[in-house]
């Protein structure tokens, strides 16, 4: 996807204070967008009813991301809420990774480092629930976008992918993006396929793609997952999330 178009884009369809001339006019740029970035008519149709829905309902915007653990997942959630932060869109941050007392500190460190908001429960405590609180806060708090960082545990651990789809029926993401090493080879591709099997996924990032001189992890996962790449990881800075330029990476794969 074009840099201008996303940023275009998130800077309008998620702010809650849009008047309805405006929010028509930024759905309908969001539509255009979409069905340039070969997402199917009906769709994209679809993208867009949810989001006026919502807009009228006042409700924030929620992203769940899955991963493994070592895939930087949660650094990318940071890189996510930057980016977000930079085009004026406000976001809160659920700590639903209760299963590591590692894992909040993390997000919490990454949270201040941007400065955004994380809401938190105990270690080892229902990770629905610190979902479902983030949600809550964001209604209270006119929070237009809630990231929810999930557990990094393997996919063949069934309790784990039993705790993730109480998630999403609690939390009712807008978006399920699975969070991929582009270094992983099939490790990344099976990851993949476990989630959207069982939990579902809407949207890929890639990390990493600065150490993958081919990219071809990005079309194994496409292709599995049938799902776009919107953003890809390009280094450890908070500003190396870019949107993810299909043009490039055929070329790179192919050696244009």
């Amino acid at each position: 996807m074009k840099k201008k178009g996303l940023k275009g884009v998130f800077s309008n369809f998620i702010k809650k204070t849009l008047s309805e001339e405006k929010l028509e006019s930024a759905l309908s740029e969001l539509n255009l967008l979409l069905i340039s970035n070969d997402v199917a008519i009906e769709k994209s149709i679809d993208v867009i009813n949810e989001i006026r829905s919502k807009n009228a309902k006042g409700s924030p915007y929620v992203i769940l991301f899955l991963g493994v653990n070592g895939t930087g997942k949660t650094t990318t959630i940071a890189k996510f809420a930057h980016f977000l932060k930079k085009n004026d869109i406000i976001s809160v941050a659920a700590a639903a990774d209760t299963f590591r007392a590692a894992a909040i500190e993390q997000l919490a460190y990454h949270m201040e480092k941007v400065g955004i908001r994380m809401i938190k429960h105990e270690y080892k405590s229902d990770p629905a629930s610190v979902a479902f609180d983030t949600i809550q806060h964001a209604k209270a708090k006119n929070v237009q976008v809630v990231l929810i960082d999930t557990a990094g545990r393997q996919v063949t651990n069934k309790n784990l992918l039993i705790e993730m789809q109480k998630i999403v029926r609690v939390a009712e993401p807008d978006l399920i993006v699975f969070v991929g090493d582009s270094l992983a080879g099939n490790d990344a591709l099976n990851q993949a396929k476990e989630f959207n099997k069982h939990v579902g996924i809407d949207a890929n990032i890639l990390t990493k793609l600065d150490a993958d001189a081919k990219g071809g992890a990005a079309l194994s996962i496409s292709y599995e997952t049938k799902k776009p790449i919107i953003f890809v990881g390009i280094g450890q800075g908070y500003d190396d999330l870019i949107p993810f330029n299909k043009d490039f990476f055929i070329s790179s794969i192919l050696e244009i």
